[in-house]
């Protein structure tokens, strides 16, 4: 369950070897970071819902944007437990209130945000061997261990893709269309555009420890081939309550030659069912240019196609079992191909 399971407590004494597959859903709400673990072979999993924002800018007369958001991700584990395709989508649409003229002009603005397709890979597993249970020392399976904070680390790389032209929201700049003076605006001297694609890289560690607590770092370039790069962190910390809550605190940082800003998210999950989560957020940022305030509510549903790992003495027990059965369906064919040569031996 969320962002990594809400099961752990249970999963930190029983994860073996090959294991991304999870018996609840894991998924990388309700924050932004992402986690390192993919979703598991054969498992397509969608993290979708709507976003509440609201932009203010005092860079520009204090003008405003009110708005809706419509995130999906859609995640599918192809080939490996360790490997995982992504897609990521995020559209707005709103009003943009513009007082930097002598009389506020409130128009409709839409368009997407990101397009994002990529495929995350892990890197390193310290979950990799299996752990035992110590059947006599509560102590010795929910104590601190220094062990517990070597991460899992995994790399995600793709590419987002810009569908619009002329999109109002140019690398992700709310007030976009007003960042250049109205005199150039008459000049027809156009807001810069993002290129069709560019490319994005991001590094993502995830901790276990004390039984119900993990910590996410993700640490991203973005927008490579395009007129400003970004470089981002993202750092949430994941705390279960019980087998079916939890609560999550996160803070971002971005830098670029077009901006800077700090974003603080707060939020909790409840698993609905083994294959579902839902989940709220709140948050803001700490600068004025622009200040945001952010409500998001969401869930994540996964159709499970996993087929469980087998050990070899299990998939060698499986094949015996095919023999005998391709024995008996052998001799039960020769024992009636016998029957009926004696039957026309005797006529």
């Amino acid at each position: 369950m969320l962002r990594y399971p809400i099961f752990f407590l249970i999963l930190s004494v029983s994860f073996i070897a090959k294991a991304q597959y999870t018996d609840q859903i894991n998924s990388n709400r309700p924050g932004l970071s992402i986690g390192a673990f993919a979703v598991g072979k054969d498992v397509v999993q969608a993290e979708m819902g709507v976003a509440f924002r609201h932009y203010s800018h005092s860079g520009y007369n204090n003008s405003t944007f009110d708005g809706g958001i419509g995130f999906l991700s859609l995640r599918w584990g192809f080939l490996l437990e360790t490997l995982e395709l992504t897609y990521e989508g995020k559209y707005i649409s709103g009003k943009l209130n513009s007082k930097v003229g002598s009389v506020p002009v409130i128009s409709p603005r839409k368009g997407f945000l990101q397009n994002f397709i990529g495929v995350k890979y892990l890197l390193y597993d310290p979950f990799k061997k299996e752990k035992n249970i110590n059947v006599y020392s509560w102590k010795a399976n929910n104590g601190f261990k220094l062990r517990e904070l070597i991460p899992a680390v995994s790399l995600t790389l793709g590419t987002n893709v810009s569908f619009e032209k002329n999109n109002p929201f140019p690398f992700n700049n709310i007030f976009g269309n007003l960042y250049r003076p109205i005199l150039f605006q008459n000049l027809n001297v156009s807001p810069d555009e993002e290129p069709f694609f560019h490319l994005r890289g991001t590094l993502a560690t995830q901790s276990h420890f004390l039984g119900s607590w993990v910590f996410v770092t993700n640490f991203t370039y973005d927008r490579y081939l395009s007129l400003y790069p970004e470089m981002s962190y993202i750092l949430t910390l994941t705390h279960t309550l019980d087998p079916l809550w939890s609560i999550y605190l996160e803070h971002q940082g971005q830098k670029s030659d077009l901006f800077n800003d700090y974003l603080f998210r707060f939020g909790a999950a409840y698993l609905y069912s083994d294959n579902m989560q839902i989940e709220a957020t709140i948050g803001s940022n700490t600068k004025t240019t622009p200040n945001q305030l952010l409500v998001n509510l969401g869930v994540s549903y996964r159709l499970d196609f996993h087929e469980d790992y087998k050990s070899s003495a299990e998939l060698e027990y499986k094949a015996l079992k095919k023999e005998e059965r391709q024995l008996k369906k052998t001799l039960k064919k020769n024992t009636r191909g016998e029957r009926k040569k004696n039957r026309k031996a005797r006529n």
